[in-house]
């Protein structure tokens, strides 16, 4: 058992932990979540015992084994295989005595140990894991300086699941992760036998793995049974109950403030009087839940182009004319194009938006791009080399030459860098603060096609379920790059597979994508099915009209969606104004309880409408690719 008791932490002046409280059941799965900047990670450092509390204490069984990874990437001369060996040191050193041992006693107590630990099937185990996060044989047999950063903190994450510790901390794990490794890190977390506790903001890893959600806010922390979804229900069925206590609470207020304003000057009612004053001097407040007002994604929408925007024929690209990466490329980019690249790291999916974002030539073939076309590229990168001595106000001036500073200002806005936001040095910004200011540069010029490569590393599960709204709201094209299975299904009506060298349409869903990674199933239709797969008849060699009808489906899946959408906002609204909770909408402000009940069945009746509608697409579409 964990047990967080009383936990305050104080860094430089602020509080971040204040009197924390938990108990964490042995062999639980928790999901620590929080806003940005919340203390996710110092409440991980007080557990490891890396930062000592201001007051309070964590207590867990004695020889407790926990296993937390470092920020570090390990370096060296020594393999990856050889390192996720090494990491199990119980098992290490036992090997090694073995081997000099003279005491037969001793040593058959060496010999139970290591039958006990599962020792003889070490390798097995080590490679198992490597090969799950995307190392072939040949990698795993590679000097660890040969890797880039994100590979060695792979190599980091494979050490730390080896040795099985009792208590597993993970902080953001699939941050370095491509989808089929985090498909594969899904696996291995569900069977884990020992108490896991990690920070994510993967909502698909939090709804998959853990039974806990640990809730981090204002310094308190709080539980809730489930996963992400059951959370946000429980979270949002107590908003509604604070909501309705403190419109309770503010009646009890006026009613008091009332009584004593009408009788504290009549010596027969003076002292209820001064008892009810009393009263409410003495009632506490009920606090809001807290809301980030500032997050804000909004993309400015581009001047209308004709189709398509790019056309790929037989291209082939890389960093080599020599040795391209990718060859017999044949795609369309139409402006009302979603799509999501599929493939793991290493087959060439940046190389192909690198192409597209012209920041790379086909060697070979054809690559056709309208003449006014503008491409808004985004990367880890561009987050990274952000210069924390300027602030956003400053950048977006130098981006934006000639501008009036209202455009500026407003372009800013679009991004929650309004008021001293946008004079803040960016070295003080949190990393998704520095995300949507990257976001907010590269969409200055209101680009017709939106490239993203993985943008949602330094995001929150908040930011994140803002920027799919954003990007299902942008009138231009979309590519994605995203390990975020969340993100691909509710913005992508288009998947690419990158694989084999080459890229082509893939005609199945996403559900049969991954059940295809994980060796569920073999994807529907005709779409890709790995290397060498045949093109999905939607693609740029299909039939024109079967891809019209196609792209028709698409349109009316996209639409009916948005439908959807729309119709839940609009029965929130309403359910907002029934609860007397935030700033009604215009048409609701003033209506009686019988008119919003009204409107609710109506809205009701609507949601409805336009999900069965969205579902009959849905199915329109399924039936055509397959």
């Amino acid at each position: 058992m964990l047990t967080i008791q009383g936990l305050t932490v104080r860094l430089g002046g602020r509080t971040i932990l204040d009197r924390a409280t938990a108990t964490i059941q042995p062999g639980s799965k928790v999901g620590l979540i929080g806003r940005n900047g919340a203390g996710k990670s110092t409440l991980m450092k007080a557990i490891i015992g890396e930062l000592e509390p201001d007051d309070g204490a964590v207590e867990m069984p004695k020889r407790t084994k926990l296993g937390y990874i470092a920020q570090t990437a390990p370096a060296g001369t020594a393999t990856p295989f050889e390192t996720v060996l090494a990491a199990d040191t119980e098992r290490a050193a036992l090997m090694a005595e073995a081997e000099t041992c003279e005491d037969p006693d001793r040593l058959a107590a060496v010999y139970d140990r290591l039958i006990a630990i599962d020792a003889y099937t070490a390798d097995a185990r080590a490679a198992r894991i490597l090969i799950g996060l995307g190392f072939d044989e040949a990698m795993q047999a590679m000097p660890l300086d040969s890797f880039s950063g994100g590979w060695k903190m792979r190599v980091a994450l494979a050490a730390l699941l080896f040795p099985a510790p009792d208590l597993l901390l993970l902080d953001e794990p699939s941050n370095h992760l491509d989808l089929e490794a985090t498909l594969w890190l899904e696996s291995f977390l569900q069977s884990y036998a020992g108490t896991i506790m990690v920070i994510s903001h993967e909502r698909d890893l939090l709804n998959n793995v853990v039974d806990t959600i640990l809730h981090l806010q204002g310094g308190k922390i709080a539980l809730y049974a489930g996963g992400y979804d059951a959370f946000e229900r429980q979270r949002a069925e107590r908003a509604a109950q604070i909501a309705a206590a403190r419109a309770a609470q503010d009646a009890q207020r006026k009613k008091l403030a009332d009584y004593v304003a009408r009788n504290s000057a009549r010596a027969s009612t003076a002292k209820q009087a001064q008892s009810r004053a009393k009263m409410l001097a003495k009632m506490q407040p009920v606090t809001a839940m807290l809301e980030d007002p500032t997050l804000s994604f909004g993309f400015p929408d581009p001047d209308e182009l004709r189709p398509p925007l790019i056309t790929l024929d037989l291209a082939a690209t890389g960093y080599s004319a020599e040795k391209p990466i990718l060859r017999r490329l044949n795609l369309r980019i139409d402006p009302d194009d979603r799509i999501a690249m599929l493939g793991r790291n290493g087959n060439g999916k940046t190389t192909l938006a690198r192409l597209l974002a012209g920041q790379l030539a086909a060697s070979e073939g054809g690559m056709t791009a309208s003449g006014k076309l503008k491409i808004g590229y985004f990367t880890q990168y561009q987050v990274e080399e952000l210069p924390g001595d300027s602030t956003p106000l400053e950048l977006m001036v130098r981006a934006m030459p000639g501008k009036a500073p209202a455009a500026v200002r407003a372009q800013l806005g679009r991004f929650g860098f309004s008021g001293p936001r946008a004079e803040a040095r960016t070295a003080t910004l949190s990393g998704g603060e520095r995300a949507r200011l990257a976001l907010a540069l590269v969409t200055r010029d209101a680009p017709h096609l939106l490239i993203l490569d993985e943008p949602t590393n330094h995001l929150d599960v908040d930011a994140r379920e803002a920027l799919v709204q954003a990007l299902n709201d942008y009138a231009g094209a979309v590519i994605l790059i995203s390990h975020d299975r969340h993100m691909v299904e509710l913005t992508a009506d288009r998947l690419v597979l990158v694989d084999g060298g080459t890229a082509q349409d893939y005609a199945g869903s996403m559900e049969d994508y991954i059940d295809f990674v994980l060796g569920r199933n073999q994807p529907k239709g005709d779409g890709a099915k790995g290397a060498g797969g045949e093109k999905s008849k939607g693609g740029p060699k299909g039939n024109a009209k079967s891809r019209e009808e196609m792209k028709a489906l698409q349109k009316a899946v996209s639409e009916t969606e948005s439908a959807v959408g729309k119709a839940e906002a609009r029965l929130a609204a309403i359910d907002a104004a029934l609860a007397g909770s935030g700033k009604a909408a215009a048409d609701l402000a003033g209506l009686s309880m019988a008119d919003l009940g009204r409107k609710r069945r109506e809205a009701a009746d609507q949601l409805a409408a336009a999900e069965a509608a969205w579902i009959a697409a849905g199915e329109a579409l399924e039936a055509f690719m397959n």
